[in-house]
C-alpha cells in the first residue's frame, strides 16, 4: 500500500486569498497544482468514457451527508449545505491563466505536486477534466467480493475485500466482463468497509426513505462484475474480485402465512415470477415445502424464513418470513435468571430466551436486537442488573422491578415482579419457658410472578425465609429452637443423675 499523501489537509489550511496568489511573472502556460470542487459528472466523465452523466446525490440525513472531513463517512466531498452532495474536492493540474476563473470551484493552490491529480482546463465556462494521472502507477490487487440481492440500499450490494483500507475514497467504479463501467457516488452507493450498492429500478427507496437514482445502473442487471476501482489521493487501486454474476431481479413476491408451532402446515403463494424461473424452495430441516404450502413437525415457536432459488442461476433469489406461535410460557424467574418453567424442557426455555424481542422494566421498553438494542438477558437466561441503555441504568438499584418479557412466537409476554423482602420475625422456645426474640434479618429481594416466587434480588446470595432457621447475620449465632430444647432436657437429666 502506498503512503497516503495529506495534501487535502494541507490545502484546507490555506486561506482563499493566499491560495489563489501566483507569482507576478508566472507564465500563462505554467502548470499550477491545487485542489478544487469537481462535480461528479466532470470527475467521472473521462473515467467511464462519457457513458452517462453522474448526478449529485441527495440525502435527508444531515448527520451523514455533512461528514466530509478527512476520515469521515463522506470524506473529500462537498455539498450545497442543504442535503445534496455535489461532488469531490480533489487535486488538479491547471494552467496559471485559468486559476482566477476557477475561483467558483473553490480552487486552492498546493505547495507541491500531488501523487495523483486530474488535469483541468477551461474553454469559456466549459470545464474539461481528464482521467486520473497516477504518478506512482495503478495498483492491481487480488481481492474478493460477495454479492447480495437482498439489501436495504438498492438491488445489489457488493462487499469487497482488498479495498484500500485507511484511505478516503474519492470515487469508486464497478467494472464488468461485458466492458461496462458504473460510477458510484458517496452515501447512496459508497459506504464503509468496502461496501457498495446501487439500484436498478426494482428497489427505488433505501432503508431511510431516500429516493435511489437507478436509471444509469439499470443495465448492470444480469452482467458479471470482475473488478472494482477505488480512487484515493494515492491514485487508482483496482481490486480484482473474480466473476461476480449480478442475478436478474424482478418484482415478484413470496408470501407465507403465519401458523401455530408444533406440527401443522401453512399456506405459501408466489406472484410475479418469470415463467422460466425454476423454483427450488427451502425452509429448514423440520419443514417440507411445495408451491402451495409449508408443512412442519415439532417446530418451535419463532420466526422462520422460506427462500426460493432459481435452479438455473439466472434470476435472483427471493425470501419471506413467517412466524409460528404458541400460548405457552416455558420460563420462570428464579435466582436472577430465566429458567425452565415446570413441565418444560431446557430446550423450550432456551428457545424462548433466544427469541426475546424486547423487555419492559418499570414501564420503559428496551429492544433486544437491532440498532439501539440493549443486552439485558444473556444466552443462559441470566439477567444483567448492571445493564445500561446509553449512559442510563436499566435498573435503578431499588430492587423493586416490574418486568415484562416479549418473545417472537409467543402470544403473551412473560410478566413478573422483583420486590425487596420485609424483615423476618422469629420465635425461639426453651425447655422451661417460652422466650420470644425478635431478630431483624437483612434479606435480599424476592420476586413474584404467576409461575414462581424467588428469594433473592439481582446478583445477591439468596436467603431462606424458613422461620425454623432464623439468621442473625453471624455464622452460628442463631440456634434452631429444637436444638435449644434438646440441650435443656439433657442438662436436666444430668442434674438429676448427679443428685
Amino acid at each position: 500500500m502506498k503512503k497516503i499523501t495529506s495534501i487535502i489537509s494541507a490545502a484546507a489550511c490555506m486561506t482563499a486569498l493566499a491560495a489563489a496568489s501566483l507569482p507576478a511573472n508566472a507564465a500563462s502556460s505554467e502548470k499550477v497544482y491545487g485542489t478544487m470542487n469537481i462535480p461528479y459528472a466532470d470527475f467521472y466523465s473521462a473515467e467511464i468514457g462519457n457513458a452517462y452523466e453522474v448526478d449529485a446525490v441527495s440525502s435527508a440525513t444531515k448527520s451523514k451527508w455533512a461528514m466530509n472531513e478527512p476520515g469521515k463517512l463522506v470524506a473529500g466531498t462537498y455539498n450545497d449545505g442543504n442535503g445534496t452532495i455535489l461532488g469531490v474536492t480533489f487535486p488538479v493540474e491547471v494552467n496559471a491563466s485559468d486559476v482566477d476563473k476557477l475561483a467558483k470551484y473553490d480552487f486552492k493552490v498546493l505547495d507541491e505536486k500531488p501523487a495523483a491529480y486530474k488535469r483541468v482546463s477551461l474553454s469559456g465556462d466549459a470545464l474539461s477534466v481528464s482521467k486520473l494521472v497516477d504518478s506512482n502507477g495503478e495498483q492491481n490487487v487480488d481481492g474478493s467480493a460477495t454479492v447480495s440481492t437482498s439489501t436495504r440500499y438498492g438491488d445489489y450490494q457488493l462487499n469487497v475485500k482488498g479495498f484500500p483500507e485507511g484511505a478516503d475514497l474519492y470515487g469508486v467504479i464497478v467494472n464488468t466482463k461485458e466492458g461496462d463501467k458504473y460510477a458510484l457516488r458517496h452515501l447512496e452507493n459508497i459506504w464503509r468497509n468496502g461496501q457498495i450498492s446501487w439500484s436498478t429500478g426494482i428497489t427505488t427507496k433505501e432503508g431511510h426513505g431516500n429516493e435511489l437514482r437507478f436509471e444509469d445502473y439499470a443495465s448492470s442487471m444480469g452482467k458479471t462484475a470482475t473488478s472494482v476501482t477505488f480512487i484515493t489521493l494515492d491514485g487508482y487501486t483496482n481490486v480484482n474480485i473474480g466473476d461476480q454474476y449480478l442475478p436478474v431481479k424482478f418484482k415478484g413476491e413470496i408470501k407465507a402465512e403465519d401458523g401455530t408451532a408444533g406440527t401443522g402446515k401453512t399456506s405459501l403463494t408466489f406472484t410475479g415470477f418469470p415463467d422460466d424461473y425454476r423454483k427450488n424452495i427451502t425452509v429448514g430441516e423440520e419443514f417440507k415445502a411445495s408451491e402451495t404450502e409449508i408443512s412442519y413437525t415439532n417446530a418451535k415457536p419463532g420466526k422462520y424464513t422460506v427462500t426460493v432459488n432459481d435452479a438455473t442461476g439466472k434470476y435472483a433469489p427471493l425470501s419471506a418470513a413467517f412466524i409460528l406461535s404458541s400460548e405457552d410460557i416455558p420460563v420462570k424467574y428464579e435466582d436472577g435468571k430465566l429458567v425452565k418453567a415446570d413441565g418444560f424442557s431446557d430446550e423450550d426455555a432456551a428457545n424462548f430466551i433466544k427469541n426475546i424481542a424486547s423487555l419492559t422494566v418499570n414501564e420503559t421498553t428496551y429492544s433486544a436486537s437491532g440498532r439501539g438494542s440493549v443486552k439485558i438477558v444473556g444466552e443462559d437466561g441470566t439477567i444483567d442488573f448492571a445493564a445500561k441503555s446509553g449512559e442510563n441504568d436499566v435498573f435503578d438499584g431499588s430492587g423493586n422491578y416490574t418486568i415484562s418479557v416479549t418473545a417472537t412466537g409467543y402470544t403473551s409476554p412473560y410478566n413478573f415482579e422483583i420486590k425487596p423482602e420485609e424483615p423476618v420475625v422469629t420465635t425461639t422456645n426453651t425447655s422451661s419457658a417460652e422466650v420470644t426474640s425478635t431478630t431483624t434479618v437483612t434479606t435480599d429481594s424476592k420476586s413474584t410472578s404467576a409461575a414462581s416466587k424467588t428469594k433473592k434480588s439481582a446478583g445477591n446470595k439468596a436467603e431462606s425465609n424458613n422461620v425454623d432457621s432464623p439468621k442473625t447475620g453471624v455464622t452460628g449465632a442463631a440456634v434452631p429452637a429444637a436444638i435449644l430444647a434438646l440441650a435443656g432436657a439433657a442438662a436436666f437429666v444430668m442434674r438429676r443423675k448427679n443428685d
